[in-house]
């Protein structure tokens, strides 16, 4: 937050990797929102309220850390937080009544595909209501298990005709939910049991068919540079790599 009047949230981490300047991983592809708004109160309050849990010398409430923000533009953003502070998983409920409402489509990328159940059945019970599901994933792992749990759950889904792609031009880290072209989030938190229950996350749901279809032909874009992965190739993949996914899903609620 700058001045308590812009905020900047997502999935960008300070790091050279985040840079693309790490060799492994090569191009790093995130999505980052800058908010100019009322929002960023909200934002700022998250921030207040982990410092203080943290940290010995707690930040006194000040007026000034909230200046008055005149209104600066029509877009409808709602701030979703979520940590081990809380039992109610908000950010999972988000992503659960995102995938409810939606009618015609879900664009996810993610970085860690290993969902609980719920969000798993949603899914397949989108799928099964004639819901196109179409899911991005890397190609590489930046942690091993964390991958192949990720691509064994994420190719569980095709056989309920999903369309799963591994992004091949880098390292994809964005965590992005695309609903019908007219809702979106954009944050930090991973579609995972970590994510949801162990990790301090932050996502923007936005209401805003402008900007859900600019964040859509963003991954239409991405779809260029990635590799669609078919059911007849997951079949056909290694005794090591089923042994490698067999580990990895054991050990899933841990990752």
């Amino acid at each position: 937050m700058i001045d308590g009047e812009i905020g900047y949230t997502g999935g960008f981490n300070v790091g050279d990797e985040y840079l693309g300047q790490v060799e492994k991983f090569g191009y790093w592809r995130d999505n980052h929102l800058r908010i100019a708004g009322s929002a960023v109160y909200s934002l700022q309050n998250r921030f207040l309220m982990d410092w203080n849990s943290q940290h010995a010398l707690e930040i006194k409430y000040d007026p000034a850390l909230f200046p008055e923000i005149k209104q600066t533009g029509t877009v409808a953003a709602q701030v979703i937080t979520s940590g081990p502070d809380t039992e109610h998983e908000e950010i999972k409920m988000t992503y659960l009544k995102m995938i409810n409402l939606a009618k015609k489509e879900i664009l996810i990328q993610t970085p860690y595909y290993i969902p609980d159940e719920a969000i798993h059945n949603a899914l397949k019970l989108a799928l099964l209501s004639g819901v196109k599901v179409h899911i991005q994933i890397p190609n590489k792992p930046d942690h091993p298990l964390v991958y192949w749990a990720t691509y064994s759950f994420a190719a569980e889904l095709l056989r309920f005709g999903a369309i799963i792609e591994t992004y091949e031009k880098g390292f994809m880290h964005a965590k992005t939910m695309i609903i019908d072209s007219g809702l979106v989030s954009i944050g930090s938190a991973n579609i995972d049991v970590r994510s949801f229950r162990l990790d301090f996350e932050v996502n923007t749901i936005i209401y805003d068919a402008q900007l859900a279809t600019k964040t859509k032909e963003a991954f239409l874009a991405d779809s260029i540079d990635s590799k669609p992965l078919t059911i007849e190739a997951y079949q056909q993949r290694k005794l090591t790599i089923k042994i490698k996914e067999g580990l990895a899903r054991l050990v899933s609620p841990l990752l």
